[in-house]
């Protein structure tokens, strides 16, 4: 009698190719977070949160007022302690990796009252180069010049920080980042109350980043510009709603599970149309 053997392929296997392929993304990926919990008393602010940045392009992080945005961005960097989970950064931890990130907090919670000029705010950008002794030759000089020229805020190198505008004091903690040199640059509302001509001139530099290969993450507030501005989107509120590529991620149904009743049909549509 013989007896025919047939060999199918199991769903376990399928599900090890998989779980490979996911594992070979989150060690590619500039910033990847599996499970991350972060609470404020007994109420979870993010709750189980998994993204995965893609490499060389701006993603924005979008959701509701209290959705988790911008405690997602400070738990990734370490500022906010999480509850549980994991952070990667290029495939290592973050203070492997820390070196390659730079962060532009929101403008509101930065103390503008304390007394140091501009070119000093960008100077700090450099703190890896000068070292303890904090010693400022003129090549240090040279590159916060450059990069204050970067954002356009040149001629207000000796001004104090506190007599400048909004949008300006904006300009000038992004020229503190492109100090740093980063790979992955990690900004928290950096379009919030600023003027026209700051968000066009900040959107700029973000776009040069990308195209010489850095990484952007940006939490957003402006529905109406994600598609002009991103190429991939992350939405939370509070859990992961959907991530991806912005024709795929950001349509009616991603922004109704986000934001639910707080915005009408009707603005949901024309921004799924955008």
């Amino acid at each position: 009698m013989t007896v025919t053997v047939e060999i199918v392929e199991t769903p376990v296997a399928a599900h090890m190719d998989s779980g490979a392929a996911q594992n070979a993304k989150i060690a590619q990926s500039p910033l990847a977070i599996r499970g991350l919990t972060v609470t404020y008393g007994e109420k979870p602010a993010v709750f189980s949160v998994d993204m995965t940045v893609e490499p060389g392009q701006m993603t924005a992080i979008i959701g509701p007022n209290g959705a988790g945005k911008s405690t997602l961005l400070k738990a990734a960097l370490g500022i906010v302690p999480p509850v549980s989970g994991r952070v990667t950064v290029f495939g290592r931890s973050l203070a492997e990796q820390r070196a390659r990130i730079a962060y532009v907090p929101q403008r509101a919670s930065v103390d503008w009252d304390f007394p140091t000029r501009v070119i000093d705010v960008v100077l700090m950008g450099l703190y890896r180069e000068l070292g303890l002794l904090g010693r400022v030759k003129r090549v240090h000089r040279v590159k916060a010049l450059d990069c204050l020229a970067r954002v356009g805020m040149a001629d207000f190198a000796s001004r104090q920080i506190g007599q400048l505008s909004g949008g300006q004091q904006q300009r000038v903690f992004l020229a503190r980042a492109l100090a740093q040199g980063a790979d992955l640059y990690l900004l928290d509302e950096p379009f919030a109350g600023v003027d026209a001509a700051t968000e066009k001139a900040i959107i700029a530099v973000l776009k040069s980043l990308r195209e010489a290969g850095k990484t952007v993450v940006v939490v957003h507030h402006d529905l109406a510009t994600v598609t002009e501005y991103f190429d991939n989107v992350f939405l939370i509120n509070t859990r992961s709603i959907a991530e991806g590529p912005v024709a795929q991620a950001f349509t009616e149904e991603t922004l109704q599970a986000a934001y639910g009743g707080r915005l009408a049909t009707s603005q949901i549509d024309q921004l799924a149309k955008v």
